[in-house]
C-alpha cells in the first residue's frame, strides 16, 4: 500500500462578500415580509459575511460545476491527473452526475471519474475515493473536490409559492422555520486537492487515515430537501407528489428538524471521534490543529464540554476555524478551512492535523488524521 499526500489545494468563492445586512436583498424577501427569524438565528451562529453565486439583482453567476472548475484549476496543470472525484449536496442536475458535469468543462483529457452525493460529509467521501485509489496503486494523482451553490435553494423564488398558497388557505404566510432556518446558514464555493503519492511542495499533508461513521440505524432523517417528512419520521420522496405540490410544499428547498439536530448532533459527533480514537489508537494529545466543520457557533462550546465529557476534550487553542468569514459551505467547507491553514505559514513538519466532518441529514462523520511533511 502507498502513501498519499495533498500536495496542493486551492478553493473558489463566488463574487464579492456579503454582509448580514444585505444577505436577505441577495435572497429576496417571502411573502413581502423581512425573516423573522434572521437576527436570531445570525446572531447564534455569528456568521459575518458569506458568498453566494448571484449577481446584485439575484441572477445566477456560476453553476456549482463552475465553482468546482474554478477550484480545480486554481491546483495549476492536470494533464497527469487520472481520477476527478467530486462531491456536493447541490449538484446542478439529477443527472449527469457532478464529476462529469466537471470534467466536461475542464476538458483536460480522459480520466476516471467518481461523484459522491451526500451532505457535508460528500466531500469527504469524494477525498476518500481518491485516497484508496491512490492507496492501492490504481492512480498515482488524483483531484478531490467538496463543492456547494445553496443560494440556489434558498432563494425567495423557492418560497414565493408556498407563502401565495398559504396566504390562499388564509393562513399564516410565514414560511416554517425548518426552512428559513438554513436561509442564514449557508453559503456557496468549492474546495479542491491534488492527491499524489509523494510530497511535492513546501508543504505536504500526509493522510494516515480517514473513518467514516453512520448513525442513520438508529436516527430518523434530520436535515433534507426533495422531500417531505411525515409524521412517523419517514421521508415521501418528490416523484410521489405531483408537480404543482412541488412549489406549493417547497419540497426542493433545503430543509432541517432543528429539534432533532439539537438533541444528537453533539452526542453522536463525541461518539464517533471516540470510536474512531480507539481505532488508531491515538487521543487528543496527538493533535496539534483540530478543523471542525461546525454549522454554527452555537454548538463550538457544546461540542467541546461533549468531547470533555466523553474524555477526548481537544482544548480551544488548538482549534482552527473560518466560519464567520465564509459561511457554512457544506461539503466544501473542510477544503476551504484546510486550505486557509495550509497556506497560513503557521504548519512546521511534523504538525499532526484532525478534520471533523458531520452531516445532520441522518448523522454521518468523517474524520481524516493529516502529518505535515
Amino acid at each position: 500500500m502507498k502513501d498519499v499526500y495533498i500536495t496542493k489545494i486551492a478553493k473558489f468563492l463566488p463574487n464579492e462578500p456579503i454582509d448580514n445586512n444585505h444577505m436577505e436583498e441577495r435572497l429576496g424577501i417571502i411573502g413581502g415580509k423581512p425573516s423573522r427569524a434572521r437576527s436570531i438565528i445570525l446572531r447564534s451562529n455569528q456568521i459575518k459575511t458569506r458568498y453566494y453565486a448571484m449577481d446584485k439583482n439575484g441572477n445566477s453567476t456560476h453553476t456549482n460545476a463552475e465553482l468546482t472548475a474554478e477550484a480545480v484549476r486554481g491546483l495549476g496543470d492536470l494533464e497527469q491527473v487520472e481520477l476527478l472525484s467530486c462531491g456536493t449536496s447541490t449538484p446542478d442536475h439529477l443527472l449527469p452526475a457532478q464529476a462529469s458535469m466537471v470534467h466536461g468543462l475542464l476538458k483536460n483529457g480522459n480520466m476516471e471519474l467518481n461523484t459522491a452525493a451526500g451532505v457535508c460529509c460528500s466531500g469527504m467521501s469524494a477525498l476518500k475515493y481518491g485516497y484508496m485509489a491512490l492507496k492501492s496503486g490504481q492512480v498515482e494523482q488524483a483531484v478531490c473536490t467538496g463543492s456547494e451553490r445553496s443560494s440556489a435553494l434558498t432563494k425567495a423564488d423557492m418560497f414565493q409559492n408556498e407563502a401565495a398558497h398559504l396566504e390562499e388557505l388564509e393562513d399564516n404566510p410565514i414560511i416554517a422555520f425548518d426552512k428559513d432556518f438554513l436561509r442564514w446558514m449557508l453559503s456557496d464555493g468549492a474546495g479542491a486537492v491534488l492527491l499524489e503519492n509523494q510530497p511535492k511542495s513546501d508543504i505536504s499533508l500526509k493522510i494516515e487515515w480517514i473513518e467514516g461513521f453512520s448513525y442513520a440505524h438508529e436516527m430518523e432523517t434530520c436535515m433534507y430537501a426533495g422531500g417531505e417528512k411525515m409524521e412517523d419520521g419517514s421521508l415521501k420522496p418528490w416523484a410521489d407528489y405531483n408537480n404543482e405540490e412541488w412549489t406549493q410544499k417547497s419540497v426542493f428547498a433545503i430543509k432541517q428538524d432543528v429539534k432533532l439536530l439539537g438533541e444528537h448532533i453533539l452526542v453522536k459527533a463525541a461518539d464517533s471521534l471516540k470510536r474512531a480514537y480507539s481505532k488508531h489508537n491515538v487521543g487528543p494529545e496527538d493533535v496539534d490543529y483540530f478543523l471542525p466543520h461546525i454549522s454554527s457557533y452555537f454548538f463550538r462550546q457544546g461540542f467541546y464540554d461533549e468531547m470533555k465529557k466523553n474524555g477526548i476534550g481537544i482544548p480551544f487553542e488548538k482549534w482552527f476555524l473560518n466560519l464567520e468569514k465564509v459561511g457554512n459551505i457544506g461539503a466544501a467547507s473542510i477544503y476551504i478551512m484546510l486550505e486557509e491553514l495550509m497556506n497560513s505559514g503557521k504548519l512546521k513538519k511534523g504538525d499532526r492535523i484532525l478534520l471533523f466532518v458531520p452531516e445532520s441529514s441522518r448523522f454521518s462523520y468523517i474524520h481524516t488524521y493529516l502529518t505535515v511533511h
